[in-house]
C-alpha cells in the first residue's frame, strides 16, 4: 500500500498524542519530520528510519515524504501541534496542487489531527480561549507584514482573543511588541496575557501578565502567546473568556471574583 500519514504529533509531551496518531506510527516504516519533532516521539520511533531535515526545509520534507510513499514505504510526516494549524499538511497539498509528480496520485494520505499548543496553554491556565478567537503568526517570512498587521488590528476591532504564534525569533522580536501596540488600542493594558513556553514538554513554562506589562526580551521562537479580549478575566489562578452564561437567572447577581 501507497500510504502517507500526515501526524499532528501533539505539543510534545507524548500523553497528548492521540490514539489514533499511536496507531498510524506503529504501521510505518518511515518518518520524515524536523529532527526536535521526530526526537520528541521517543520510543515510538524507535525501529524507524528517520529522515531529518532542519527548519525551513519544508518544501524538501514534504517531497521526500511523498517520494518514500509512492516508493511503497509506509510513512508518517511529523508536525508539532496539529499539521494543519501551521503544520505540514498544507505543504504537501500545495506540492501537490503546484508540483505534481504522476507516481504521488497513487498515494494514500490521511491527514491526523494534534492537539496545538494554543489549546495545551489555554488548558493549563483555564479556559481563556472559550469563546471566539483566532491565530496569527508574527512570522513575516510567508506573509507581508502590512498584511499581518492588518489582521491583527481587525482581530481588535472584533474583540476576538488572540493566539500569537511565532511570536519572536533569534532575528527579531519587534513584531510582538507591534502587535502589542495594535491590540492595546482596543483593549486595556490589565488584559490578561499567557506567555507560554515547552508546553507540556521539559522546561516548561508559563506566565500570566498582563498585556500593558507584555515583554517580548525572554522569549523565543517556540514562545506562545495567548491575548485574552475585553472580557478575559482571572479568577485565583485560573484565566478564562466568558461566554454569556453570568446573565443567566442561575448566575445572575453573583459578583465575578477577580485577582491581580
Amino acid at each position: 500500500m501507497q500510504r502517507l500519514y500526515i501526524i499532528g504529533s501533539g505539543p510534545g509531551g507524548l500523553d497528548y498524542l492521540s490514539p489514533a496518531a499511536r496507531t498510524a506510527l506503529e504501521s510505518c516504516s518511515d518518518l520524515v519530520g524536523h529532527g526536535l519533532y521526530l526526537n520528541l516521539l521517543g520510543p515510538l520511533a524507535e525501529g524507524k528510519t528517520r529522515h531529518k531535515t532542519p527548519m525551513g526545509e519544508e518544501l524538501g520534507r514534504a517531497t521526500i515524504a511523498l517520494d518514500l510513499a509512492a516508493a511503497g514505504q509506509t510513512t508518517a510526516l511529523i508536525s508539532s501541534g496539529d499539521a494543519g494549524i501551521y503544520g505540514m499538511a498544507t505543504v504537501v497539498f500545495e506540492l501537490l496542487a503546484r508540483k505534481p509528480k504522476p507516481e504521488w496520485a497513487a498515494v494514500d494520505i490521511e491527514v491526523i489531527p494534534g492537539i496545538s499548543a494554543m489549546q495545551a496553554a489555554a488548558a493549563r491556565v483555564g479556559a481563556p480561549l472559550a469563546h471566539d478567537f483566532c491565530v496569527i503568526s508574527l512570522s513575516d517570512l510567508l506573509t507581508p507584514w502590512d498584511l499581518i498587521a492588518r489582521r491583527i488590528d481587525l482581530a481588535g476591532q472584533g474583540d476576538f482573543a488572540v493566539a500569537l504564534y511565532n511570536a519572536v525569533s533569534n532575528k527579531r522580536a519587534w513584531q510582538l511588541q507591534e502587535a502589542r501596540q495594535i491590540l492595546l488600542r482596543y483593549r486595556q493594558p490589565e488584559t490578561p496575557v499567557i506567555v507560554a513556553f515547552n508546553v507540556t514538554r521539559k522546561g516548561e513554562q508559563l506566565t500570566v501578565t498582563t498585556l500593558g506589562e507584555l515583554d517580548p526580551e525572554p522569549l523565543n521562537m517556540l514562545s506562545l502567546v495567548l491575548v485574552g479580549n475585553s472580557e478575559t478575566r482571572r479568577v485565583g489562578q485560573w484565566v478564562y473568556t466568558p461566554r454569556g452564561y453570568h446573565a443567566k437567572p442561575e448566575l445572575a447577581g453573583h459578583p465575578l471574583v477577580t485577582a491581580d
